[in-house]
């Protein structure tokens, strides 16, 4: 059913892009949120501080969105986002690395130096749902934010929220995906998971 938006999260431009291609053209919306989204905003020459980059694709990620200008399909980045600052990572664990951290909601496109990009902030969930609200059809692939650590989950939790509160179809696809709508107990209010 339309309008159909498909949502793709995770940390890596390298594992999504293939999905990311493929969508184009056949959804109506594509959002696009996770760690993955500070390679695309790097790539356009914003600021992302200490924020998850993937300096390799940085050149397919501005092929992907010259693309995605010449599609059918509307493309949406998290306006804001959550971020954790003095991030110091060197052999640290996630635990390690965010646990005290100071943690702060900015543009996305003006992420402090000493900052990283950990979730999507309230206006990015606030927009999904407006999207969602009116969906036929979601597919979500992939957690909007280190959902694996409670004070960063937000985002996922409140988009596994707005699926199941819509009423569309729902379908969702991938092991962080499914693990995330499981952890909110959400998983017999959904049409489909994989």
């Amino acid at each position: 059913k339309r309008p159909f938006v498909a949502i793709i999260g995770g940390a890596k431009v390298s594992t999504k892009i293939g999905v990311l291609k493929n969508l184009l053209n056949q959804v109506d919306t594509l959002i696009i949120g996770g760690g993955m989204v500070f390679t695309f905003y790097k790539s356009q020459g914003y600021k992302v501080g200490e924020s998850l980059v993937e300096n390799e694709k940085i050149e397919e990620a501005k092929l992907f969105l010259v693309q995605a200008q010449g599609a059918g399909t509307k493309l949406v980045f998290p306006k804001d986002s959550v971020v954790a600052k003095e991030v110091n990572k060197e052999g640290k664990s996630i635990e390690e690395i965010f646990g005290d951290c100071e943690v702060a909601t900015v543009d996305t496109k003006e992420i402090p130096e000493n900052a990283a990009g950990v979730d999507i902030g309230p206006q990015a969930i606030a927009e999904i749902e407006n999207i969602v609200r009116d969906a036929g059809t979601v597919l979500w692939n992939g957690p909007l934010g280190i959902f694996e650590l409670d004070k960063f989950a937000k985002g996922t939790n409140e988009v596994a929220r707005c699926l199941v509160d819509s009423r569309a179809i729902t379908i969702i696809g991938g092991g962080d995906s499914a693990a995330a709508i499981k952890k909110v107990g959400l998983v017999d209010k959904i049409t489909h998971i994989s």
